[in-house]
């Protein structure tokens, strides 16, 4: 039934991307959907890839999420509880302004900081907020990424730019990210089954995605346990500068 939906060379190219995703994801806690829509896109139809990439993402953000167990989970929402209520806010309310701004100038909205900031700090010119910055930063920073979640769809680079000037420590930056994501992946689920994106024909694609994504979920978490603080945190920001990257080339190329 899958390869009526999509050739067999399509979709082994398809897994080979989902382990890949899977490995960074594991290794810095986000970017899977960003390197599957990418790198699927080459292969098969946007709308396909989109289908294919929601299961994935949701199995993947709660094992990250529970990875160290529910407790720990927990205490990461109560921690970031602001930044999520804050943020979940901010996306409903941007998510009706899609038709009013131009997705193209959102990307480099968002982009452009991005990009300075990895450079900035792999540069060695460390911007850091401390472990309690003020109320009104994290609001803020919620704020934005909620903002253009809700217009862009894309709300990672801001979450893991604010977490790694947080300067969290390795452990706790992957699981607040599987706690922010995991929210997302859900309601983006739901949104999409209810537009038709995820049915009958794309959801076993979608399924059978999520075994190489978790296998090389499991192939990052093993490099990323292996890893100290200094090299998990120039590896997020090489990760992040090529997210930010990407956002440019789009707003820029439309």
């Amino acid at each position: 039934m899958l390869t009526d939906l999509v050739p067999l060379s399509a979709l082994l190219a398809c897994l080979c991307v989902g382990v890949v995703a899977g490995v960074i994801k594991g290794m810095v806690g986000f970017a899977m959907p960003m390197i599957m829509i990418s790198g699927m896109g080459s292969f098969v139809s946007p709308e396909l890839a989109l289908a294919g990439l929601i299961l994935p993402t949701l199995a993947t953000n709660g094992w990250q999420a529970l990875r160290q167990g529910r407790r720990a989970a927990w205490a990461t929402v109560v921690r970031f509880r602001s930044f999520l209520i804050v943020g979940f806010v901010a996306l409903m309310i941007s998510a009706q302004l899609v038709r009013v701004l131009p997705s193209d100038l959102m990307l480099l909205m968002i982009g452009v900081p991005i990009v300075l900031f990895a450079v900035t700090q792999l540069m060695g010119k460390a911007l850091t907020l401390g472990d309690n910055p003020p109320r009104w930063i994290e609001v803020a920073i919620a704020g934005f990424a909620g903002l253009i979640g809700g217009i862009s769809g894309v709300w990672g680079p801001p979450t893991v730019a604010y977490l790694t000037a947080l300067n969290v420590e390795k452990k706790d930056h992957v699981r607040a990210q599987g706690v922010i994501y995991g929210l997302g992946a859900l309601a983006l689920f739901g949104a999409h089954v209810a537009s038709g994106v995820i049915n009958d024909r794309t959801l076993p694609f979608s399924a059978l995605l999520v075994i190489p994504a978790l296998a090389g979920m499991w192939i990052g978490f093993k490099v990323h346990d292996r890893i100290d603080q200094a090299a998990f945190r120039k590896a997020t920001l090489v990760v992040l500068l090529v997210a930010g990257g990407n956002l440019v080339r789009r707003g820029l190329m439309g």
